[in-house]
């Protein structure tokens, strides 16, 4: 495995991270076990779940199988560098949403509770709020880090200019403030090279890309289909983006089999040969999907490659960051 600081930090994380948003929905709590083991055998140590994941208000079920993993001992805690999400509705009741600093408080105590730790090692607020001031926010993530119960603080899903919003707004108070930006990133969707990037970049955020197959559009789906397999590229979103993509996706599985690479390793290859990304957020169902990501570490993105799949998959615009992706 190969690791990586998170972003400006002196902190070291693998350069693939652990998706645990299947675990609990998709993946039994023993098969996510055996996942989050292989991950540590594989040298894995950067860990993302949020209080949302499981899809049942106000359980957290992927944070509460992870903390009976945990429990386990044989040092699993302390090998892993922890994310979670702080912003999604976990009640009924108004605060229990959003970035308000009771909500981010209560809401941390809880992620630690069901974690069963006594802290996060990277707590990222999974979304921006419109309506909450960042000095609320900041004094709230403060309070945290100085009890202890965070270390680092990130954000997802986050515009450019919210980054430098944020990073003003704690540069004021003497703050860290933002460490790494998670954003949907992959060979279909990259706006993010426009601004997002190049913010989080000044800033010195590591860039986490999420969906980096773009829901197994990009891992071979026309393959699978026909061998009977792909389900989740045949529905949903991922169907519609098929039905959108499809000559794109045909070229582009024909020429991995040209590479001699799977179509899951370059797409995971060209993010991490992109400039400012820290580790792409795989999301295993199975062990063997786990196993199957490491071809990723092997493959090369040169210049060819990297301009072919350009073609196949064109950045927004004139490409690169703006304002030169729209303008002269």
């Amino acid at each position: 495995m190969e690791y990586t600081n998170l972003g400006r930090t002196g902190l070291s994380v693998s350069r693939l991270c652990l998706g645990t948003m299947n675990f609990g929905p998709q993946t039994s709590e023993p098969d996510s076990f055996a996942i989050m083991d292989r991950a540590l055998e594989h040298g894995i140590n950067f860990f993302d779940t949020a209080n949302v994941y499981g899809w049942q208000t106000g359980e957290g079920l992927t944070e509460q199988i992870i903390g009976r993993w945990f429990a386990q001992g044989a040092g699993r805690r302390d090998k892993v560098v922890l994310a979670t999400k702080v912003y999604g509705k976990m009640g009924e009741w108004p605060n229990d949403q959003g970035l308000s600093a009771r909500h981010i408080v209560r809401a941390c105590e809880d992620s630690l509770r069901r974690l069963q730790t006594d802290v996060i090692d990277l707590y990222q607020m999974h979304h921006v709020s419109r309506s909450t001031p960042w000095e609320e926010i900041w004094q709230a993530m403060e309070t945290l880090v100085a009890q202890g119960k965070v270390i680092y603080v990130g954000s997802s899903n986050f515009a450019g200019w919210h980054i430098a919003q944020a990073q003003a707004a704690a540069g004021k108070r003497n703050f860290l403030g933002l460490v790494a930006e998670q954003s949907i990133y992959n060979l279909l969707t990259r706006h993010v090279e426009m601004e997002v990037i190049p913010a989080a970049q000044h800033y010195g955020l590591g860039v986490i890309p999420w969906s980096p197959l773009h829901g197994g559009l990009l891992s071979g789906v026309l393959r699978k289909m026909a061998e009977g397999g792909a389900a989740r590229g045949t529905s949903g979103r991922a169907a519609d983006g098929l039905a959108a993509h499809r000559p794109a996706i045909e070229a582009y599985e024909k020429c991995c089999a040209e590479w001699g690479h799977d179509p899951a390793d370059v797409a995971l290859a060209w993010l991490l040969s992109r400039p400012g990304v820290t580790a792409p957020i795989i999301g295993p169902r199975t062990v063997a999907q786990l196993d199957n990501t490491l071809g990723a570490l092997t493959v090369e993105i040169d210049e060819a490659t990297e301009q072919r799949l350009d073609e196949l998959f064109p950045p927004v615009g004139n490409g690169g960051p703006g304002p030169e992706a729209w303008a002269w």
